[in-house]
């Protein structure tokens, strides 16, 4: 008896090691990409947010698969957490580490992600 709860116990701990992103994190991602990342990327992460416009570099389009493809998340922490030109990229970019823990961020790697649509 104490092997097989000993042996469950072990399987839920491997499990919750593995388990994806919770729903509650998507969605307090979506929440914050909804407050502070439309005014450039737009709604559907296309790059075409209202401030778009008004910008020196076009904002980075999400649905681009091929271009997202070929980012790691680590950069897109990066940029996200230390602005683009940490990264050589826009400095229209700006940097989020004041606005966002480290947890948000890869929380919001996560749902930038989910734009691509294969």
């Amino acid at each position: 008896m104490k092997l097989l709860i000993s042996s469950i116990a072990a399987c839920a701990i491997v499990a919750c090691a593995f388990a994806p992103v919770g729903a509650a994190d998507m969605a307090a991602a979506k929440q914050d990409y909804n407050t502070f990342c439309v005014k450039c990327h737009g709604a559907t992460g296309k790059g075409d947010g209202p401030a778009a416009a008004t910008l020196g570099t076009n904002p980075r389009n999400f649905t681009d698969c091929g271009r997202m493809g070929s980012i790691s998340d680590d950069t897109l922490f990066n940029v996200i957490r230390n602005g683009g030109a940490s990264a050589g990229l826009s400095k229209d970019m700006q940097a989020w580490s004041t606005g966002f823990d480290d947890g948000e961020i890869h929380d919001l790697v996560a749902y930038v992600r989910t734009f691509c649509k294969k």
